[in-house]
């Protein structure tokens, strides 16, 4: 993936070809359009994806624990 420094580089040198260029007034319609697309993706970044699995296999092993203390009582309340 792009860092955020990478894709900065990349719109400055798409600003300067653009500007040189007589397409310089469709400048803000490209970035509008690229920010879009961008949004659209909804990209995380890598740190906040490995904490939101963290926290999805936390959840996973305390269910795990309730359905245990869960069958362990149901158990006993048959007995």
């Amino acid at each position: 993936m792009l860092s955020s420094e990478k894709l900065n580089e990349l719109s400055i040198k798409i600003k300067e070809i653009i500007s040189s260029s007589p397409l310089g007034d469709a400048e803000k319609n490209i970035h509008a359009l690229l920010k879009g697309a961008l949004t659209k993706l909804e990209l995380v970044t890598r740190e906040e994806f490995d904490v939101q699995a963290e926290v999805l296999r936390s959840t996973k092993e305390k269910l795990s624990q309730l359905e245990t203390k869960l069958a362990e009582l149901e158990a006993r309340q048959k007995n």
